[in-house]
């Protein structure tokens, strides 16, 4: 269903990048010639962006869906993290464990929310579940609240890294549509230099316009895509390092307990 969204997403602002081309860029008022749309009035940025050509507006489409999915990533990562910094969380559970208050850490999970919260809960419910139980010996069940931690960590780690590959896709993409527009520019310009009779000033800087343009198109496109994308993979990064430790500082006082 999120899948089928994200599409719903993509293709609606491809959609707009194309009404934007077309109808604000492409407005004949920016034009000498009108709705020809061949000659951009002096100093019209909109007009001579326009005479880059259709790849002008997929590539703003690539921009828009950069930047939404920068947006949607990075309040989806606030959001995992938490209403404390991890760090700060990790150590109050460590404390309240210590202290053999299980209901006091799991109020804390409550009120921290997040992908670690949601784990170690799910950790601690099954303590709770398991540790007066006569049928399982100590070690059997650590290996229940281990399962239960597993489970939950499957179901969240893929939230944190959910649409990196739309960011990465579009880097190298917009890359590749930029330096096709461009090709095409070049085509265009060459094509004017060499038709016969004289050189039409015209023809000219709309192929250089068109090149020069998509070229501009993709590298921002790129660009936008390839800091986020990094910056997103360290944060995650990190969230997984933390979620380890973690788990292993829990897991490691469970022990202790489950065996008193």
């Amino acid at each position: 269903m999120k899948n089928v969204i994200n599409v719903i997403i993509m293709a609606a602002e491809v959609a707009i990048g194309f009404i934007i081309w077309w109808f604000v860029m492409g407005n004949p008022a920016n034009f000498k010639d009108g709705v020809m749309r061949h000659e951009p009035l002096p100093g019209n940025v909109l007009g001579t962006i326009h005479t880059g050509g259709p790849l002008v507006a997929l590539l703003l489409a690539f921009i828009m869906i950069a930047i939404t999915f920068v947006i949607e990533r990075t309040l989806s990562l606030n959001k995992a993290q938490g209403k404390e910094p991890m760090p700060i969380f990790i150590k109050k559970i460590q404390t309240l464990l210590e202290d053999n208050d299980i209901a006091g850490a799991l109020a804390a999970c409550d009120a921290q929310r997040g992908s670690l919260a949601n784990i170690l809960r799910a950790g601690l419910e099954k303590y709770l579940a398991v540790k007066d139980s006569d049928r399982l010996d100590p070690e059997k069940k650590m290996l229940e609240v281990k399962r239960a931690i597993d489970e939950q960590t499957n179901l969240e780690t893929p939230l944190l890294e959910k649409n990196l590959v739309i960011l990465s896709t579009i880097a190298s993409i917009a890359t590749m549509v930029g330096l096709l527009g461009t090709t095409l520019g070049m085509i265009r310009a060459f094509a004017a230099l060499g038709a016969g009779g004289t050189v039409s000033a015209q023809a000219l800087s709309i192929g250089i316009s068109e090149a020069l343009y998509n070229t501009a198109g993709g590298l921002i496109g790129a660009v936008i895509c390839i800091v986020f994308f990094n910056m997103f993979t360290t944060r995650v990064d990190n969230f997984t390092y933390l979620i380890d430790e973690a788990i292993l500082s829990v897991t490691e006082i469970l022990t202790v307990k489950v065996k008193q």
